[in-house]
């Protein structure tokens, strides 16, 4: 084989490795460090989360020890409109991490949806307000937490520090907030009715469970506030 041909191999292997190099792995996983594949990172970015390696995040649960996310009320039947704005929207429950769809946890009866951030001073204040709250309409309204921001093993030590346990939420790309108009601000309280009807967006902080009450029971009533 002459020089010449030798130099035109060489140069067509050069451009097939650099070509195998950049094709895109379309059926291929990315990783994230400390994530595990088929679970970690696309879930993760699904819901808004920031990668966190699942043992650390796992110890935060534990730390937490919220109370478990609505079941669901597939035995009652209840359930929204076609067109409700979070009919089909699924997060993941801060405390185990398992996907909670809102129209199973929310229909049936009344709700309250509390909006907050780990950063979020007002929050710090209203967390365990909510909480007294709960546990005084328990039975009667479903109340949960919603973390706005992706950093669900933040929230978790938060509410560890807080002492709050009710049932939280993690919706890291805000998904609540936007697909109800909420006003970019924090913390926000949503109302709904027992028939998934927005009854309030309440964008105030509280600070005792006797101004949630106050403000719930006026917005289930259709009282302007």
């Amino acid at each position: 084989m002459s020089s010449g041909a030798r130099g035109s191999l060489a140069a067509l292997a050069i451009v097939l490795a650099l070509i195998v190099a950049i094709w895109p792995r379309g059926e291929e996983e990315a990783t994230t460090p400390g994530t595990v594949p088929g679970r970690g990172s696309q879930s993760e970015q699904a819901e808004g989360r920031l990668p966190v390696a699942n043992e650390a995040l796992a110890a935060d649960r534990a730390r937490a020890s919220l109370e478990p996310c609505p079941a669901g009320s597939s035995t009652t039947g209840a359930s929204w409109p076609t067109d409700h704005p979070l009919r089909g929207i699924e997060l993941g429950c801060l405390a185990d991490g398992a996907p909670v769809d809102l129209e199973a946890a929310l229909a049936g009866k009344p709700a309250v949806l509390n909006i907050w951030a780990y950063w979020c001073g007002p929050c710090a204040e209203e967390l365990p307000a909510m909480q007294e709250y709960a546990r005084g309409v328990a039975g009667d309204i479903t109340v949960l937490t919603v973390h706005r921001d992706p950093n669900e093993a933040n929230a978790l030590a938060r509410l560890a520090q807080y002492g709050v346990t009710i049932p939280g939420l993690q919706d890291g790309r805000g998904r609540i907030p936007a697909e109800l108009g909420a006003p970019p601000v924090l913390p926000v309280t949503i109302v709904f009715d027992a028939d998934g009807s927005v009854a309030g967006i309440l964008a105030e902080p509280f600070t005792t469970a006797g101004q949630i009450q106050e403000a719930v029971s006026a917005a289930l009533q259709g009282e302007p506030r």
